[in-house]
């Protein structure tokens, strides 16, 4: 597999205490759009984007320009794009991101923990997108069973999550939200 962080620090510091090195994980200092706009068409059964600029998702890695880029690497054939986003009611950010990759791939998802998607608080949502159908039932009780329990939403669920939301542009592209103090913190 690939792995891709334009922090060349972090690299070298992480690095030092596990053994990236090995033939498994490469390890490429780029920026994730940079990288993905070289990469090989339809050579990825797994695209995962879980970048953040300190507390926030980078504005350039959330329009359809970056998706489209993402979904020529995803295989078309049982392919799938992830994303971890973080946002929090009334879930502009999550919404317009909906938009997006509505814009790009034919099948697509959410999957949240309940609390966040009752607009409880803030927290984070990945955002699922494939060429193919999904597995929604097998997913939905793989979530619900996890140590940390979620939802899948879909269909006319995740529209509503999406009422009124647009695709966003590069021209148009913000920063997912800053979290309130405390969001991420444990205890």
């Amino acid at each position: 597999p690939d792995g891709v962080e334009a922090d060349r620090g972090l690299v070298a510091r992480v690095s030092e205490h596990l053994p990236l090195d090995a033939p498994a994980v490469v390890v490429h200092t780029d920026d994730a759009r940079g990288w993905l706009e070289r990469a090989a068409p339809d050579s990825a059964d797994v695209l995962v984007a879980d970048v953040f600029g300190g507390s926030r998702v980078p504005a350039h890695l959330t329009s359809v320009e970056f998706l489209r880029s993402a979904a020529s690497v995803v295989r078309a054939e049982g392919g799938l794009y992830l994303a971890n986003l973080a946002d929090a009611a009334p879930f502009a950010f999550l919404g317009s991101q909906i938009a997006t990759v509505r814009e790009v791939f034919e099948h697509f998802c959410v999957i949240a923990e309940p609390g966040m998607l009752r607009g409880r608080r803030f927290g984070n949502a990945v955002l699922l997108g494939s060429h193919g159908p999904l597995s929604l039932d097998r997913l939905a009780r793989l979530a619900a069973a996890d140590a940390f329990p979620a939802r899948v939403v879909d269909g006319k669920a995740l529209a509503r999550l999406a009422a009124g939301a647009s695709p966003v542009y590069d021209a148009t592209a913000v920063p997912s939200p800053e979290p309130p103090d405390g969001a991420f913190t444990v205890g």
